[in-house]
């Protein structure tokens, strides 16, 4: 890039050059110059969730009196442009950063701020739209609110969907008769029918593990600023930002934590969960693998069931299908298991 394409920014350490068109300012550049390393930004969830938080802390300091409402005004309309996934190309920091996500609280605190002075009006990336919060309550807020939307709106209702598949499949065919197979070698006769109840139970309890999860991953430690004491906040300032959030969201599960020394010290709501995804995981891995299993052929394997005809499934060899759905949600279900031990 030329010296035409950079503009001259600002912060605490001195100048910084930053791209003439970008919406983030010093701080951001400097994350991304020092993290270049996977080239995956934040995902668009958790810049969804860090937008919805920051207009919540608005409406609340507004309403305190502590924020005028010009600049409480802008900020949650910038918010929830960048909520809506409008902004999405101006979080360019890479998911490996600062371990307290400084770097993308104030990449979006930059944006917000700059969204706002585009539109007339100043606002102070610190002094205004991070008002009454820290990186260490806003980042780990965030991830809460975005893994708690997901499991709320799209994994259980997901897994809901699968298990009635499943119990509807165990009803249809619980009259046809095949081998049962322990190691692999031909057992007592049972059902095809009774397999699929199998399954269908086995989605049905991790459901219900998913489930138990969920009021502790709703707990945001939001309001306890730096270290938990919820220095520079006004009285109840994380209870009734979690409402706004409840209300912005829709999700009701979310609510303020109980401990915020806890909440702010531990992610073990989220290791919870991630356990939880994980047995999940294994489920589906062993239910693709009997399926795949028993589709095999069409003239020298098991060939108990007929799976879709969903692409060609060789380059040399021509009517070969193969049972791609399945090998996918095996693939899914390792990278989750990978997750977890990571996590």
């Amino acid at each position: 890039m030329t010296e035409q394409e950079f503009r001259i920014e600002h912060d605490t350490m001195g100048e910084v050059k930053v791209p003439v068109n970008a919406l983030w300012r010093a701080q951001t550049q400097r994350a991304v110059e020092n993290f270049p390393i996977s080239g995956r930004g934040l995902e668009s969830a958790q810049i969804r969730a860090m937008g919805l938080l920051k207009a919540a802390c608005a409406i609340v300091n507004e309403e305190r009196g502590l924020l005028p409402t010009e600049q409480a005004d802008a900020i949650v309309a910038a918010a929830r442009e960048i909520a809506d996934g409008t902004h999405d190309a101006e979080f360019p920091i890479d998911v490996f950063q600062t371990g307290s996500g400084t770097s993308s609280n104030m990449n979006t605190n930059e944006v917000i701020a700059s969204i706002a002075k585009a539109k007339g009006v100043e606002v102070h990336p610190n002094d205004h739209v991070n008002m009454g919060q820290s990186s260490n309550d806003t980042f780990p807020t965030a991830t809460h609110v975005a893994a708690t939307e997901a499991a709320v709106n799209d994994l259980i209702p997901g897994l809901k969907v699968l298990h009635e598949s499943l119990a509807k499949k165990a009803v249809e065919w619980k009259d046809i008769v095949k081998s049962g197979r322990t190691h692999l070698m031909d057992a007592v006769p049972v059902t095809l029918g009774q397999e699929f109840g199998g399954y269908a139970r086995q989605i049905e309890l991790g459901i219900e593990r998913i489930e138990s999860t969920v009021e502790r991953l709703g707990e945001l430690p939001i309001g306890g600023t730096a270290v938990g004491t919820g220095l520079n906040t006004p009285a109840e300032f994380g209870a009734k930002v979690t409402e706004v959030l409840v209300d912005l969201t829709g999700v009701s599960q979310l609510s303020e934590a109980k401990n915020h020394f806890e909440a702010q010290a531990n992610r073990d709501a989220l290791v919870e969960f991630s356990g939880a995804m994980r047995t999940v995981a294994v489920s589906l891995y062993k239910i693709a693998n009997d399926i795949r299993l028993m589709g095999s052929g069409p003239l020298t394997g098991f060939a108990e069931i007929h799976l879709p005809d969903l692409q060609p499934g060789s380059s040399i060899m021509p009517g070969k299908v193969n049972p791609v759905l399945c090998e996918t949600a095996t693939q899914v279900s390792a990278q989750v298991i990978g997750n977890d031990a990571a996590v």
